[in-house]
C-alpha cells in the first residue's frame, strides 16, 4: 500500500489537508491527514499541492511517420515531467492519418511499450472516410477531429459542408464528439490575397494576424452550432481563439446544444501586441490575439463560457519554424506546451485570483470527461487511478529550452519567468517522475471509454 499526504489535496470540492490510500493503482481511500498507517509506502509532501493527474485532449505525437517531429517516448517524458498523466492523440501528423481502423492499429502498434504515461486516440473524419466513422468506434477512439480549413499538411484533408453533413448522422450514432478546428477558409482566403495584393510585409507579426480574421473562427463555430442542432451531434471547438464566437456559444448552450470548447495556454499567455516581427516561433492557427482579447478568455474560463484548456502541443523540425528567414506566411504553425502548460497556466491564474481547483478543473476534470474517461482519469476521487502530481506553488523557474523534454528545444517561452513547478507525477500508484528524474519503465497504456 501507498499513502499519499499533504495539507493541500485538491479535489473537485476545493483545497483540503487529506491522505490517500492507493492499492493496486487506484485510490481506495480518502481519509484525514494524519490517519494512522501500517505497512505503507508514506510519501508525506507537506504543504505542496497534490493535484489530480491532467488530461491533455489536444496533443500531435507525430508517429509513426513524423517521428522525427515528435514521438511517443519524447511526448510522453515531456508529460511527465509537466503534471499530464494521460495525452489523447490527434490523427494527424502522423503518416498514415489515423482515419482508418487499419492505421488506428499502426498508431497503437508505434505506441506500445514507449509511454511514460497513459494515452489515447482521437479518429478523424476527413473529405472521403465517412464509411470508417463506425468502425473507428468500434475500435475505441474516443471521438473524431476535423478542420473546416486546410490543416496546413497535406494528407488529413479538410471538410465542407457537405462533407460533414454526410458524416455527422454517423458520428452522432457512435455517442462521440467531433472535435473541429474552427476556421472557415474563404475568410483566410480573402484576408491573405487582400495582404498579399497590398504588399504588406509577411514578416509582421500584424499581417499575419490580420490574415486570419476573427470572422473566419465566428463563422465556422456558426456553422457547427447549426449542425450540432441538426443532427444531435456533439460538437468540441478546439483551441478557441477568438472571444468574438463566445456570444454565440453561449446562445448554443442556453438552448441546450452539446457544444463544449477549449483554450490554450498560448492564448491565455502571450498578447499580439508583444510578438516581435519575425518571431514565427509564435506562430499558431489560430492566431495569438489582442490582450482586451486574452482577458475575455480568462473571464470566459470563470464563468464557465469556456470548459477546458488543452495544449494544442504541436511540434516540428526547428528549420520548419523559421523557414522564410522570419516570414509569418511560410514558417510552421505550432506551439510545443506540454511540459510549461501547468505553470504557465498557473502564472497567468494566479496574477487574477484564480484557485487551483479551478485549474485542476480545466486541465484534468474536463478534459477526462470530453474523452469519456472521467470514470478513471482528471480528479481525485476513491476508484480513480491513482495519477497525482505533487506540485510546489510558490517556487519559480526560468523556462530553459535545453531541459525540455519534448524532442526538440524550441519554444517561444525560452527565458520566461514562471510560477509553480511539478515535483512528483505518479502514475496508477507508481512514481515515473521524481524532480528532474526518469522512474522504471515506461508503462503507460491505452485508455477506452468506460
Amino acid at each position: 500500500m501507498v499513502l499519499v499526504r499533504s495539507r493541500r489535496v485538491v479535489l473537485p470540492g476545493g483545497v483540503e489537508a487529506a491522505s490517500l490510500e492507493i492499492r493496486d493503482g487506484r485510490i481506495i481511500a480518502i481519509g484525514p491527514f494524519d490517519r494512522a498507517t501500517e505497512e505503507a509506502n508514506v510519501f508525506d509532501v507537506g504543504d505542496k499541492y497534490v493535484l489530480p493527474g491532467f488530461v491533455d485532449t489536444h496533443v500531435h505525437i507525430n508517429e509513426p511517420g513524423r517521428t522525427e517531429w515528435e514521438g511517443f517516448r519524447t511526448a510522453t517524458r515531456a508529460a511527465a515531467a509537466g503534471g499530464y498523466t494521460t495525452l489523447v492523440d490527434m490523427p494527424l501528423n502522423n503518416l498514415p492519418e489515423t482515419t482508418t481502423v487499419s492505421n488506428l492499429r499502426l498508431k497503437q502498434s508505434a505506441a506500445c511499450g514507449q509511454c511514460m504515461v497513459d494515452y489515447g486516440f482521437w479518429g478523424g473524419v476527413v473529405a472521403d472516410n465517412q464509411a470508417h466513422v463506425g468502425a473507428l468506434a468500434s475500435a475505441g477512439v474516443l471521438g473524431y477531429k476535423c478542420f473546416l480549413v486546410h490543416p496546413g499538411i497535406d494528407g488529413f484533408t479538410m471538410v465542407t459542408r457537405a462533407q460533414l453533413e454526410a458524416a455527422m448522422p454517423e458520428v452522432a450514432a457512435s455517442g462521440l464528439p467531433l472535435l473541429v478546428h474552427a476556421e472557415l477558409p474563404e475568410p483566410v482566403e480573402h484576408a491573405t490575397a487582400r495582404l498579399t495584393a497590398e504588399r504588406c510585409d509577411w514578416k509582421r507579426y500584424s499581417t499575419y494576424l490580420a490574415s486570419r480574421p476573427d470572422a473566419a473562427e465566428v463563422e465556422a463555430i456558426r456553422l457547427m452550432i447549426g449542425l450540432s442542432r441538426k443532427h444531435g451531434c456533439r460538437v468540441h471547438i478546439v483551441h478557441l481563439s477568438s472571444a468574438e464566437a463566445l456570444p454565440d456559444l453561449q446562445a448554443a448552450r442556453a438552448e441546450g446544444l452539446p457544444v463544449t470548447v477549449e483554450t490554450c495556454p498560448h492564448y491565455l499567455h502571450f498578447a499580439a501586441e508583444d510578438v516581435a516581427d519575425g518571431a514565427t516561433l509564435y506562430k499558431c492557427a489560430p492566431p495569438i490575439r489582442s490582450r482586451a482579447n486574452r482577458e475575455r478568455l480568462w473571464q470566459a474560463l470563470e464563468n464557465g463560457g469556456i470548459d477546458l484548456i488543452a495544449t494544442d502541443h504541436s511540434p516540428c523540425l526547428p528549420e520548419m519554424k523559421t523557414r522564410g528567414d522570419g516570414s509569418f506566411l511560410e514558417a510552421w504553425g505550432g506551439i510545443a506546451s506540454l511540459q510549461l502548460a501547468l505553470p504557465l497556466v498557473w502564472t497567468e491564474a494566479r496574477r487574477r485570483g484564480v484557485s487551483i481547483t479551478q485549474v485542476a478543473r480545466w486541465m484534468g476534470e474536463q478534459p477526462a470527461k470530453l474523452a469519456g474517461l472521467e470514470h478513471k482519469k482528471g480528479a481525485i476521487k476513491e476508484g480513480h487511478d491513482a495519477d497525482l502530481v505533487i506540485f510546489d506553488p510558490d517556487a519559480n523557474f526560468q523556462v530553459d529550452a535545453a531541459r525540455l523534454e519534448h524532442r526538440h528545444p524550441v519554444t517561444p517561452y525560452a527565458g520566461e519567468m514562471l510560477s509553480g513547478v511539478v515535483e512528483m507525477t505518479f502514475l496508477r500508484g507508481e512514481k515515473v517522475f521524481d524532480r528532474g528524474e526518469f522512474r522504471g519503465e515506461p508503462e503507460g497504456v491505452r485508455c477506452f471509454r468506460a
